[in-house]
C-alpha cells in the first residue's frame, strides 16, 4: 500500500485538472458531436498521456533532480521508487493513451505518436535553451488540438482551434517561466537554460506577464472570431482578472501562482468556450 502512494504521487494525476479543461474547450469548437461515451475516451485518453508526460519528465530528470535541494525527495532521487517501476507505469499508460485514442477516432490513434516526441524532447531542452519555456508550451498545447480532433476527426478546418492553440502555448510558456523562478541560482549553477537563471527573476517575470498579456489576446480573437457574444466577454474579463492577480503574486508566492491560479483559470476558458458555443453566432459589428 506504501508503495502504491509512492505510485500515486510520482504520476502527480491531480495535474490533470491544468489540460481536461482545455482539452474540452478544443473539443467543443469542434464541428462534431461531445456525447458521453466520447468525453470518457477523451478523459482516458489524457489520463495516460498525462501520467506517461510526467513519467519521461522526471525519469529524464533523476539525476538533475537528485542534485537539486528542492526536488530529491521526490520518488525516483530519493529512492523510494526505481526507473523499472517508473518506465512500467510510462509504459502502462502510453497503452491506455494509444487505446483511447483509437477508440475515439483511426486519425488520432495516426497522430498520436506527435505528443509522445514532444513529451521526450521537452525535458532535454533546457540542457541547451532558454526556448525550453516555449517548448513544454508547445508540448501541452497539444491538448486544445487533440480535443478539438476528438470531435472534428479530420484535419479540415483546423483553424477553428488556432488561437485557442496559440493561447495554450503562451499561457503554459509563462506560467513555466513562473515555476522556475524557485530554482533560479540552481538553474544557474548547473548550467541549465531557464529564463530565470539568463536574465534573473525580476525580468523573466516581465517576460512572463508579456507572454501572457499575448495569450489574453488570443482569447480576444477568438472570442471576436468565434465567441463573440456578451456572456462570453463577461468570462474573457474573469480570465484577465486571474491573469493579473497571478502577476502580483507571483514574485512571493510562485507555487500559488502556479497551481492554485492556473487551475481556476483553466477552467474559466472551458467556461468561455462553453457560453459563447451557447450564445451562437457572435454579436458583435463587423
Amino acid at each position: 500500500m506504501p508503495q502504491i502512494c509512492h505510485y500515486v504521487r510520482f504520476v502527480k494525476l491531480e495535474h490533470t485538472l491544468f489540460s481536461l479543461p482545455l482539452i474540452f474547450a478544443g473539443a467543443l469548437l469542434g464541428k462534431g458531436r461531445l456525447t458521453l461515451e466520447l468525453a470518457g475516451w477523451i478523459i482516458l485518453a489524457a489520463m495516460g498521456a498525462r501520467i506517461m508526460a510526467m513519467g519521461l519528465n522526471r525519469m529524464i530528470d533523476a539525476t538533475i533532480d537528485a542534485k537539486n535541494p528542492r526536488t530529491k525527495d521526490r520518488e525516483l532521487p530519493s529512492g523510494v521508487m526505481t526507473l523499472k517501476e517508473a518506465g512500467a507505469i510510462v509504459l502502462v499508460a502510453g497503452c491506455i493513451y494509444g487505446f483511447a485514442a483509437w477508440k475515439i477516432a483511426p486519425i488520432c490513434l495516426w497522430l498520436s505518436p506527435i505528443p509522445v516526441a514532444l513529451f521526450v524532447v521537452y525535458p532535454y531542452l533546457k540542457r541547451w535553451t532558454t526556448l525550453a519555456h516555449l517548448g513544454l508550451g508547445l508540448a501541452w498545447s497539444m491538448t486544445p488540438l487533440g480535443g478539438w480532433l476528438a470531435t472534428s476527426q479530420s484535419l479540415q478546418s483546423i483553424g477553428e482551434v488556432a488561437w485557442l492553440w496559440f493561447f495554450s502555448i503562451l499561457w503554459v510558456a509563462g506560467f513555466d517561466i513562473i515555476y522556475a523562478t524557485m530554482d533560479e541560482r540552481f538553474d544557474r549553477e548547473q548550467g541549465l537554460h531557464s529564463l530565470p537563471a539568463w536574465i534573473g527573476k525580476h525580468r523573466a517575470l516581465q517576460m512572463a506577464a508579456a507572454l501572457h498579456g499575448l495569450a489574453f489576446i488570443a482569447l480576444l480573437v477568438l472570442w471576436r472570431g468565434q465567441l463573440g457574444n456578451a456572456a462570453a466577454l463577461l468570462w474573457l474579463v474573469a480570465i484577465g482578472g486571474i491573469f493579473i492577480w497571478q502577476h502580483a503574486v507571483a514574485s512571493r508566492n510562485p507555487i500559488f501562482a502556479f497551481f492554485q491560479l492556473n487551475g481556476v483559470l483553466g477552467f474559466l476558458v472551458l467556461g468561455f468556450v462553453i457560453v459563447g458555443r451557447v450564445g451562437g453566432v457572435p454579436n458583435v459589428p463587423p
